[in-house]
């Protein structure tokens, strides 16, 4: 058998020069088409890197945002400061008017009672004329109390009870129970159950009830 030192001498020179010149080839191409594909990449990327927003716009734009959300507050509290500022007004309004009107309903009653006392003070009659004038005008005073549900508090012939009735003198008598009212000196009023004031009395003392 012939070595493989043999057989390559034998074999033809173009051969070899082929292959060789085919394997130079192949090599050519595959770093041609590695280059290739590499330019492909690069261009495929963009040219400059995209810029994220800095730190620094980031704090800018929530400067900007709370900037925002303070001027939205402070136009609502200006507004809520205004509704309570014309609340209050309406209130202290309606309040005077309550007020006014209470006053209003209390005092017309006793306009006629004014005017009959100026009456009185005009007239030229004796003293019975007079004092049936003045008996008029006290009824009609009273009426007009009552109208308002004001009460005068019960004074002679009661018991006397501290709690609406202030003793100023004291008679002594066996002919009337002890602590009894004997005299009023000063008419006592309640405004329905309140008292208004109390009444000036003067009350029986009876020694022989208190010596039992």
């Amino acid at each position: 058998m012939s070595s493989v030192k043999d057989r390559l001498k034998h074999w033809p020179r173009t051969t070899l020069r082929k292959k060789e010149e085919n394997q130079k080839m192949n090599t050519e191409q595959m770093e041609t088409t590695e280059a290739k594909h590499t330019e492909d990449a690069t261009t495929a990327l963009p040219a400059e890197p995209l810029e994220l927003p800095s730190e620094l716009e980031q704090l800018r734009a929530e400067r900007d945002q709370f900037a925002q959300m303070l001027a939205q507050s402070q136009d609502r509290l200006a507004r809520l400061q205004a509704e309570f500022d014309n609340t209050r007004k309406r209130e202290a309004k309606e309040r005077q008017d309550m007020r006014d009107f209470a006053i209003q309903s209390a005092i017309e009653p006793f306009l006629g009672v004014l005017d009959n006392f100026a009456l009185a003070l005009k007239s030229e009659g004796d003293v019975a004329q007079l004092r049936t004038g003045v008996q008029l005008i006290v009824r009609q005073m009273e009426d007009a109390l009552r109208g308002l549900n004001i009460q005068p508090v019960e004074a002679v012939g009661a018991q006397f009870d501290p709690r609406i009735h202030e003793a100023l003198g004291s008679i002594e008598t066996v002919e009337h129970p002890d602590h009894q009212i004997l005299e009023e000196i000063r008419r006592g009023y309640k405004l329905r159950d309140k008292l208004l004031r109390p009444a000036l009395v003067k009350i029986a003392v009876n020694p022989a009830q208190k010596s039992e």
